[in-house]
């Protein structure tokens, strides 16, 4: 045996401790990868103080059994609600109540895919819609991230993800309508680029006029896509006043649509008649990802049947509070291994 064979052995006992010192730098971080604080007001006016974590570089799933749920809470002028605690809420799995071990306010950091639509029929309504897209990057986080997908005839991946909005924002000025609307694929898409996100908190927001009407995926497939993803989305919809609207079939149901994936996720969609309102609209979706609580729980039901649970989450508001309006995502997949 040979010098070399001899020490084979312990050069790979050495390279594998190399390996495992230099995973576990990755996941704790360096020492001067420290919790930055910021206080920033509410849009009722009072004052929160949040932690913003380090962002980290690759995502690690602590506990599989770990189920957690973004929730919006609203008034009923539409008003975030903040400021509630972990005993105002109530989260059932196939309708038994569950404990929640995890409670959070935090505005931590976000993963956002933006499905733009370039589509012919978005002709007067584009630069409208490039204004509120760039409104809602200028009220991100610097440790937020962004991509991009456009689509007319299909999808373009237009931008992977950047902490760096402003490349963004050039792509994004460039884009010009026209063509048909691949509304699904698009979706599908960045429902796959999301996978890429390096943050835990992720969602899609899509802007566009009407329903699908070139696509190779069905509504079926987008659907359980939705539901196998841990992707919230929020739709932009900018549809003509009803009494004026001259649609295809496919270009009715588009609302219906929209909604049911936004309402499946635990995000919202909103309808816009107006363009000029697509600003402020962005705006508050903007808002409304910030200010979120996020509750979680681990299943009392452990068996691992792939089967789609049910989540219902329930508000006890303090008392002299009107009644709220929340949203949550409406179930997930429970594990099969």
């Amino acid at each position: 045996m040979t010098a070399l064979s001899r020490r084979a052995p312990a050069l790979a006992m050495a390279a594998m401790a190399l390996v495992g010192f230099l995973a576990m730098r990755a996941w704790c971080g360096s020492d001067d990868q420290k919790p930055t604080t910021q206080t920033s007001d509410t849009p009722g006016g009072a004052h929160i103080t949040v932690s913003k974590p380090p962002l980290r570089v690759t995502p690690f799933l602590v506990d599989v059994n770990l189920v957690l749920v973004n929730v919006t809470v609203t008034d009923p002028f539409d008003r975030i609600v903040t400021g509630l605690d972990q005993d105002n809420f109530e989260v059932y799995d196939e309708k038994v109540p569950q404990k929640i071990e995890t409670f959070s306010t935090e505005d931590a950091p976000i993963s956002v895919g933006l499905i733009f639509d370039c589509s012919g029929s978005m002709g007067d309504k584009i630069e409208k819609s490039k204004e509120a897209a760039l409104q809602f990057f200028k009220t991100s986080n610097p440790q937020d991230e962004f991509m991009l997908v456009s689509f007319a005839d299909r999808p373009d991946m237009v931008s992977g993800f950047t902490a760096k909005y402003e490349n963004l924002q050039e792509s994004l000025l460039t884009v010009k309508s026209g063509g048909r609307t691949a509304l699904l694929d698009a979706i599908y898409l960045g429902l796959s680029e999301m996978k890429k996100a390096t943050t835990n908190r992720r969602a899609l927001l899509v802007i566009s006029d009407g329903g699908d009407n070139h696509s190779r995926y069905t509504e079926s497939d987008i659907k359980k896509a939705v539901k196998e993803s841990d992707v919230q989305i929020y739709a932009v919809g900018i549809f003509e006043p009803s009494p004026s609207r001259g649609r295809t079939t496919e270009e009715a149901e588009g609302p219906g649509l929209l909604a049911e994936l936004a309402e499946v996720s635990g995000g919202r969609m909103f309808s816009v008649e107006n363009s000029n309102e697509l600003p402020d609209i962005a705006e508050k979706i903007s808002v409304e990802l910030r200010n979120q609580y996020v509750l979680g729980y681990k299943p009392s039901n452990l068996v691992r049947d792939g089967r789609w649970r049910r989540i219902r989450v329930k508000l006890n508001p303090p008392k002299g509070l009107p009644p709220l309006q929340v949203y949550a995502r409406t179930g997930y997949y429970a594990p099969t291994q």
